[in-house]
Order: C-alpha cells, then structure tokens, then sequence
C-alpha cells in the first residue's frame, strides 16, 4: 500500500471552487495592475513638469516646490484639523450608539450616521457657504480680539466667514460618518465576558467601558481615524467652495487668506489650463496620491494587527 501524501490527502476540488478561486485572484491583481496603472500615467505626466524651468512654473514660484507646498500645507492643515475635531464625537457617537441609547434609539441613530455619509460633497460646500459662514463671522472677531496671541486666531477676522475654520468645520462632519462607523462596529464587537467581568467586580458603566470597551476598540479608533484623515486630504469641492483661497502659508485659520488644498486647486485650474500647466497639476496630483496611499496603508496595517484578537486570547 503506498504511503498517504499531501496530494492524496488533499481533496479534489470542484469546478466551481477553482472558478471562484481564480476569479479572486484576478480580481486582486486587477486592483493591483489599476494601482499601478494610476502611479505610472501620473509619474509619466508630472515628469515634465519636475524638469521644467522655473520660468515655465505658473504663479510667482521658482520651483515645482514652492508650487506645490503651499497646497500641500493647506491640504494637511484642513485634513488634520478636521480629523481632531471629528474623532472625538465619533467615539462619543459610537459609545451613545452601542452602550447608552435604547435600542430603538440606537437603530434609527446608526442610520441617520450611515446616510450622512452618502450626503454629496457639493452639498456639503453649500452648506457651509449659505449656513456655516455667515454665522461664524461674530465668533471668528470674539476669537481674534481676545486669543489673537494664539497663531490660529491672529485675525485679522474674514468679513464673509470663508475661512480655513469654516473648511475645518465642514471637512469634519464629512469624514464623521466614517470614523463612527468603524469604531461602532469595534464597540459592538467587544467580548460581552469582559463588559460583564467589569461590571460584576463594580466597576460603573463608564469605568466598564474605559477598562473593557475603549483597549479593545483602540485600533480601530486609529484605524477609523486615518480612513477618515484619507476622505479629507482628497476633498475637492466642499474646500474649493468654501475657502477664499490667497496661496500663501499660514496658521491662521480665521482670515480672509487661506492656502488652497491640492485637490480643490486641481479642480478650479484644471479646465483653463494647457501645456505645462496641466503637467503642474498633474504632478501636485502626484503627491496628494503619495499621501493618501501612505495614510490608507497605515490604516490598513493598524486594523490587521487586531485581525486575529478575540475573548479567548
């Protein structure tokens, strides 16, 4: 009788499961092979412009750097602003949601939360143009003649309200959704054994939740959080309606001057541009691309290191 090897062991598989398996595979290389497609055509058409001469760089820059930066800084101070703003309401959603409101209560709250985030950007702008502006206007010169010490409110205040403060507050509510949907799913996920291990030693809800429910869901906090920091550095008309834009670097989040972002800039300068321009933009593109990947893969990593996590380990 032969000896029993790995190949004899092994079931034959079916059709069906080599049809399904091969479809999975090609569909993750094809994401891979878009992947790649997108890096090499923006390489391609940057490149260009990363050889051009200063005298070819649109605007008053010397360089393909002192173009870009500008935006970049925008694009990050928007993004992370916006990410501090919204990161703790969306814990505080996700806690309300999951441990705190009946059950009813908690059904229509996580749809209402789910649906904000199919609300379309331009909408968003609009809101924060006709409602959002006018209204910080008071607030903005009470922040200006009494924390002008401090660089984010220096002042002197915007008269229309179209200022980073406003981007901020709008970007913030954008990327709301996403943050409280992931860190819901994570709050619910925590093993019932350790909730009631916590409660049975006496500990009150709240220390029940800082002790069992917050450790668990620390990942997917920051895993959510850098999802949502990804929405926010690739917003395009919510910012390019809201800001008056003057191009330069400032901390000052409450004056008429605001830098741009890359992806607003790109929309409003893209349909009048030709030539080097475009290769300008193309490259600006170029970076934003670099940022959002490294972000979304940092994400990714943080959520795989609880991938395997469960009660019993």
């Amino acid at each position: 009788m032969p000896p029993t090897t790995e190949k004899t062991r092994r079931a034959p598989q079916r059709p069906g499961d080599r049809v399904f398996a091969g479809a999975s595979t090609g569909a993750g290389v094809l994401i891979l092979v878009i992947l790649a497609g997108v890096a090499a055509f923006l390489v391609s058409e940057a490149w260009p412009a990363l050889w051009a001469s200063p005298d070819e760089i649109p605007g008053d820059d010397d360089s393909l750097v002192l173009y870009v930066w500008p935006l970049l800084f925008g694009t990050l101070l928007s993004a992370i602003l916006a990410l501090a703003v919204a990161t703790p309401l969306a814990v505080a959603i996700a806690l309300f949601i999951t441990h705190y409101a009946p059950r009813r209560l908690a059904v229509a709250l996580g749809y209402l939360i789910d649906l904000l985030a199919a609300v379309p950007s331009i909408i968003f702008g609009l809101w924060g143009v006709a409602v959002l502006a006018p209204r910080t206007v008071d607030p903005s010169q009470w922040l200006a003649d009494n924390l002008g010490f401090i660089p984010l409110f220096e002042g002197p205040a915007s008269a229309t309200g179209r200022t980073m403060l406003v981007a901020v507050i709008v970007l913030a509510v954008m990327i709301l959704p996403i943050i409280t949907a992931v860190v819901r799913e994570a709050f619910l996920q925590t093993p019932r054994l350790h909730e009631e291990a916590s409660l049975a030693l006496g500990a009150t809800r709240w220390e029940m939740i800082r002790m069992a429910v917050l450790p668990f869901g620390r990942s997917a906090i920051i895993g959510g959080a850098m999802l949502g920091l990804g929405r926010a550095l690739g917003e395009t008309m919510a910012i390019a309606i809201v800001l008056s834009v003057s191009g330069g670097v400032t901390f000052n989040l409450i004056s008429s001057g605001n830098p741009s972002s890359i992806a607003a800039n790109i929309a409003l300068r893209f349909p009048e541009s030709s030539g080097i321009d475009v290769n300008v933009l193309i490259a600006s593109g170029l970076v934003l691309f670099a940022v959002t990947l490294f972000v979304n893969m940092g994400a990714r990593a943080v959520i795989n290191r609880r991938r395997d996590f469960s009660g019993a380990n």
